[in-house]
């Protein structure tokens, strides 16, 4: 649903709110040379007394320009452009990245960063959310969020790998989402970090072709939890890390005390490791796992291709269950200038309970990818994955993983 293959890229920033304000930030000298900024063009222009003004030279400069200014207090840049996706059909689409720091003085501090997105598509689907992660001076605190609301034209296949590998099964409907998600971690070693995650999630679905598929579950539901986050993370930078180690173990719970009419819980499990194998190459390993326990309802299940940073090509929810297991393995690898390319592969399986897994019900992918440097270590991704029922496109900021 957040991604899209991008047919064509329209650049639009509040940079000229920035440059009016002060200009772009010179580099010290002995470095490269300042770039003159978009802003500075059209002034240049007036002064000289030309009275016509080039749009796509302004959009050349910004693009040029867009990973050249991490020393602005808050380096924030947008991109606007028309989007497609398999689920939404064409559409337009707007993601924005900021990178800032909580104690400037500090140059061990990580960059904070803040990702911001909007969609809108021809089918209906309009989405609009935030996130980002905060580091707190001297890496104390750790503040983590997520906050986004979306109506989304769908289809569902029903709960389970079988009613998910048969098209047949697959039936529209409309749901409305809304969820916020925060966390707050306190640093207990010098790279681990503990604290409480709070999630409320709203879903209200309608319109669907086959409520049998739903097995008798409600069709809106809403979620209330509290849990712990427990983090040991030596990455040496969370947006695209080039080396370390990432370890996150998630326990929510959701009780009937809380309001929730489905009383459950689940364990989330997430491992990743990056390594510079070569000039330019890095090599990421990433493991994920989610058991349910309880009464879990079919929104909260354990999900195939969510957020579009893992199974990239699958359809969003099309294969569900209570569990799922998987795994990639990335190669990312820069080509020149602002440009690089990834492959991977990767494989899932989601399962009721433990005594069934089975090795037939494994869900490949592999894929190829484009990567665009937007802004110094932040990269805008264009990838290709394969799956077990078709090839999809997705276009994101930020790596997978």
């Amino acid at each position: 649903m957040r991604n899209g293959i991008v047919c064509a890229m329209i650049l639009w920033s509040l940079s000229c709110a920035f440059a009016q304000a002060g200009g772009w930030v010179a580099r010290p000298s002995g470095t490269e040379a300042p770039r003159t900024s978009a802003a500075d063009s059209v002034a240049s222009d007036t002064a000289s007394g030309r009275k016509s003004y080039n749009p796509f030279k302004w959009i050349g400069r910004y693009l040029r320009n867009t990973n050249k200014h991490g020393d602005r207090p808050f380096d924030f840049s947008m991109l606007l452009g028309p989007s497609y996706t398999a689920a939404t059909s064409a559409g337009l689409g707007i993601t924005a990245s900021g990178l800032y720091s909580w104690d400037r003085s500090d140059p061990r501090l990580p960059k904070s960063n803040v990702s911001v997105f909007g969609n809108a598509s021809l089918t209906g689907m309009l989405a609009v959310g935030v996130r980002g992660n905060n580091f707190l001076p001297k890496d104390r605190y750790r503040l983590d969020y997520q906050l986004y609301f979306y109506s989304f034209p769908s289809d569902f296949w029903g709960i389970g790998y079988d009613n998910g590998s048969m098209d047949s099964h697959k039936t529209s409907y409309e749901r409305v989402k809304l969820q916020f998600k925060p966390s707050f971690l306190f640093r207990l070693g010098r790279h681990t970090y503990l604290g409480p995650v709070a999630d409320v999630e709203w879903v209200n679905s309608f319109g669907f072709g086959d409520d049998a598929l739903l097995e008798g579950q409600d069709k809106s539901v809403a979620n209330y939890g509290l849990g712990v986050n427990f983090t040991y993370d030596t990455r040496d930078f969370v947006l695209n890390a080039w080396s370390g180690h990432y370890f996150r173990l998630e326990q929510m719970s959701y009780p009937s005390g809380f309001g929730n009419d489905y009383a459950f819980s689940y364990t989330d499990l997430t491992y990743s490791t990056y390594h510079q194998v070569w000039k330019g190459g890095v090599l990421a390993l990433e493991l994920h796992s989610l058991f349910n326990y309880g009464d879990v309802p079919w929104t909260m299940m354990a999900q195939v291709g969510v957020g579009g940073g893992r199974m990239r090509g699958y359809y969003e929810g099309r294969y569900r269950d209570r569990n799922i297991m998987e795994g990639q393995l990335e190669l990312r690898q820069h080509i020149k200038g602002r440009n690089g390319i990834a492959l991977w592969v990767g494989a899932a399986n989601v399962f009721p309970n433990f005594g069934h897994i089975y090795f037939d019900e494994i869900l490949p992918n592999y894929g190829i990818g484009y990567r665009w440097e937007f802004k110094k270590r932040v990269n805008v991704r264009l990838d290709l994955g394969f799956t077990k029922d078709s090839p999809n496109f997705a276009f994101n900021i930020n790596e997978a993983f």
